[in-house]
């Protein structure tokens, strides 16, 4: 199933395919599809090569009017083809899978009204499953896509949806028109009774572009189309100003789509997203912000990655850190969410943080030797490094310039492939900086820097010295060029401001070596709070002198300002995660301080840094105690938050996943009955599942209890939150019972193994997770050979024993990493940073005790 680098560079090297014309039936059966694919190619004449397919069966392959025995060139991966000609035609009639693993083309049966939904999702390599193609991004063409259907379903692709002609009883064909020149793996079907809102807009060169928006027929209700076409035109003015050039593709379809592995997917002209982004119940402020940058995510890939594509996947980052940069750009200055870059400083670039000092890190240019190398790196460097560096040459170098820079990409390579010195050529042409130290440390090396202020101050408090100092870890050494910030905050003592920490002084400098002299600040009244990376312009860690850690610990609450105020809190946490302060302190600076915190995006990530905290950073003899305490401090939390609040609706979620007292279960079984009521808090029936998952971990709700909640919820989102409550269920049965079905059997979907995944490791018992340690290790080879990368994964870093914190499970996870050696290096990636969990772990723990 592996594709090298080499062999992708051979086979461009050997032929160039121009059109596909594809033929599929979906009537046949519900396990399989017939699939014909016609290919037009030129190739090196006398030469031999490869196309992929992943199938059933392989019926028939012509090459050139000449039959290939299908036995002898097929093997269900690949077709092997011998003697090409300058031109060919290559016809390929076979029988493909229907997936169930979010993969390929995936097939869903709605529980609500039992019809089929199929979509398909083909990045990296699964254009493959579902046709003949030579599945690599430089590999542009034209596709035609043939389509037969139950008549009474619609057919979404890349091209405008065409009328169908009647194909026999109760069947229909949709003839579609021919794309324009796309990479495979953006090419799109999305088929099935969906439903549709349309509208309409006007792109800048005065084209009308028609826009839709879909999905299954038993969540239309709760579809909110009005605000994903009012951001999706916000997005289309800011991308068609910025970039220079209009929408490049006839229409704009959004399709929400059912068991889906990631949050969206830029298939040109028809991105499909995760159907949780339906929302059916009430959910937090931060996740319908989500769902927006998402939503401008996708719509920037129409440039960066449809219309410009990367040659190989090791420039995936020029796809993902644009379209993230781009996304937080836009939704900054051209929607309602003006403090994006709060959410992306709260919630991104701690995930980059955290990626970038495992095991694994690696440079935003990514070396991808074979498609699983690609796979593992749609991670935190990918996106949200990449994205925090280019915010940093931004800053650098100016937006103007940076923008004209892009613009000048864009002319040059629309519909083709580059590679990264094509855009940092046109980057340096339009700001006239040499930026090849900037790409050589930036680009091209792995690690995150540390500032840290060091000053002298007289005793009348007055600044005589002041540097930044700046540090890496030994393993990745090297000291980068910033464009940083440096505020100075003081509490104000009168006007509308006052008893807030304001910024009273700026300055913005370049950070560059290890020591970095400030002579702007000689001279100063030190004042009560002095933050490095100031507005988070560069991508560094930072730490606070003592005098300003002490101001944060006692006015974190009162800063003005929401960015200052994360900047801060992210401190405390990595400094707690770097096992240099204790665990202990940090749940209570989050618990004091949560409470004031107005961001929807940072509460939610505080309550999950909590929530590990205490998990996994708490000294074992103090965890239970701590995190009892805990979930009290959430239950006061939540009744003291303004009624019908998003941070009331976070606190009581938190503190129902945190209850384990009997005291604490009984005050979830009492808000599950109702018979506990917060002011206009909605027990909704996401909530409802929510309190009971609580109690089933708890040991308080019953198998019996789970699908009587089924019955009244027998949908979508209720299987998957049933599955999940019954996994949780405190007993080794009941354990035993859910390892066999997810790594035994693995017959389920991929949506369901996930809830069952979440649902085993839930609870406090840890003692229960002790006897899957050695049936982990002793299933892992045959569950990477026998399953795809997307089940696969799921399995490996979802079941990895992460939960017990011991030198036993280090020893367990070398002893198994000792036999792999390096035979399977994606393998290897997911233990060696799942290992990285427990070891940051214990360190921690050393440090709370």
């Amino acid at each position: 199933m592996n594709l090298t680098r080499a062999e992708a560079i051979e086979r461009t090297a050997t032929l160039t395919v121009t059109s596909y014309d594809v033929s599929l039936d979906l009537t046949t059966s519900e396990r399989t599809f017939a699939s014909t694919t016609t290919v037009k190619f030129n190739a090196t004449e006398g030469a031999s090569s490869f196309i992929d397919a992943v199938t059933e069966s392989v019926s028939r392959v012509t090459l050139n009017g000449q039959d290939l025995d299908p036995a002898q060139v097929s093997d269900g991966v690949r077709i092997q083809l011998p003697h090409l000609a300058a031109e060919n035609v290559l016809r390929v009639e076979a029988q493909a899978f229907f997936m169930n693993t979010g993969e390929g083309l995936h097939r869903f049966v709605d529980p609500v009204d039992g019809e089929v939904y199929l979509y398909s999702q083909f990045e990296v390599p699964d254009s493959r499953r579902m046709f003949a193609v030579f599945e690599q991004p430089d590999q542009k063409a034209t596709f035609t896509f043939h389509i037969t259907a139950p008549d009474h379903w619609d057919v979404i692709s890349n091209s405008p949806t065409p009328v169908p002609e009647a194909a026999g009883e109760g069947k229909s064909t949709w003839h579609f028109e021919p794309t324009l020149t796309i990479s495979s793996y953006i090419t799109a079907l999305i088929a099935g009774p969906y439903e549709c809102v349309r509208s309409e807009l006007t792109s800048s060169n005065g084209r009308i572009v028609p826009l839709g928006v879909f999905a299954r027929k038993s969540l239309m209700e709760y579809l909110d189309a009005e605000n994903v076409f009012e951001l999706t035109r916000q997005g289309f003015e800011f991308f068609e100003a910025q970039f220079g050039v209009p929408y490049p593709f006839p229409k704009y379809d959004q399709l929400f789509v059912p068991e889906f592995n990631a949050g969206a997917m830029e298939n040109a002209g028809a991105v499909t997203f995760l159907e949780s982004y339906v929302f059916r119940s009430k959910v937090a402020d931060a996740t319908v912000e989500r769902r927006a940058i998402t939503i401008l995510h996708e719509l920037a890939h129409m440039w960066f990655g449809d219309l410009v594509t990367m040659r190989w996947w090791n420039d995936l980052w020029l796809n993902e850190s644009f379209a993230e940069f781009m996304s937080t750009l836009a939704a900054a200055e051209n929607t309602k969410y003006v403090d994006s870059w709060t959410t992306f400083s709260s919630l991104e670039k701690s995930w980059a943080y955290r990626q970038d000092q495992l095991p694994s890190t690696h440079p935003i240019k990514a070396e991808i030797n074979d498609l699983e190398d690609v796979l593992v790196n749609f991670d935190g460097i990918t996106y949200a490094k990449g994205a925090s560096v280019l915010r940093q040459l931004v800053a650098w170098v100016g937006q103007e310039e940076f923008m004209a820079g892009v613009r000048a990409y864009f002319a040059k390579h629309a519909w083709g492939n580059t590679e990264l010195p094509d855009l940092m050529v046109e980057l340096e042409a339009a700001s006239g900086r040499d930026l090849s130290l900037w790409t050589q440390k930036w680009l091209e090396t792995a690690g995150v820097n540390t500032f840290k202020p060091a000053l002298e101050v007289t005793d009348g408090g007055v600044i005589t010295s002041f540097a930044i100092l700046q540090s890496a870890v030994a393993e990745h050494p090297t000291l980068r060029p910033h464009r940083a910030a440096i505020g100075f905050y003081n509490l104000a003592a009168t006007g509308e401001d006052s008893g807030k920490l304001v910024r009273t002084h700026r300055v913005e400098l370049d950070v560059d070596g290890a020591v970095t002299e400030v002579p702007e600040l000689v001279g100063l009244e030190r004042p009560a709070l002095i933050l490095l990376n100031d507005d988070d312009l560069a991508y560094a860690k930072i730490r606070l002198d003592p005098h300003s850690l002490q101001t944060a610990k006692e006015h974190l609450k009162d800063f003005r300002d929401s960015l200052p105020r994360t900047l801060v809190s992210a401190s405390a946490w990595d400094a707690t995660r770097d096992g240099e302060t204790p665990a202990r302190e940090y749940v209570d600076f989050v618990l004091a301080t949560i409470g004031y915190e107005s961001d929807s995006t940072v509460i939610m990530v505080l309550l999950r840094q909590l929530s590990t905290a205490l998990s996994f950073y708490v000294a074992p003899e103090h965890q239970q105690a701590t995190a009892i305490a805990a979930a009290d401090s959430l239950w006061e939390l939540t009744r003291n938050a303004a009624a019908g609040t998003d941070a009331q609706l976070q606190f009581v979620k938190a503190f129902a996943a945190l209850a384990q007292s009997p005291a604490q279960l009984d005050r979830v079984q009492a808000l599950l009955d109702g018979e506990k009521m917060l002011n206009k808090l909605v027990l909704d029936t996401d909530m409802k599942w929510e309190f009971l998952i609580a109690l089933a971990a708890g040991g308080r709700a019953d198998a019996a209890a789970i699908e009587a909640a089924l019955a009244l919820d027998n949908t979508q989102n209720g299987q998957l939150a049933a599955a999940t409550a019954h996994a949780a269920i405190p007993t080794a049965e009941n354990k035993a019972k859910t390892w066999e079905s997810v790594v035994v059997r693995g017959d389920g979907a991929n949506a369901i193994q996930r809830a069952a995944i979440d649902g085993f490791t839930k609870g406090w018992d840890t003692a229960l997770l002790e006897p899957f340690v050695a049936k982990y290790f002793g299933a892992l080879r045959e569950v990477w050979e026998s399953k795809s990368y997307e089940t696969a994964s799921t399995i490996i870093t979802g079941l990895y024993p992460v939960k017990l914190v011991s030198q036993a499970t280090l020893d367990a996870t070398d002893a198994f990493l000792a036999t792999l050696g390096t035979e399977v290096p994606a393998l290897r990636r997911l233990l060696v940073e799942s290992r990285d969990t427990v070891v940051r772990a214990l360190r921690a723990q050393a440090a709370d005790r």
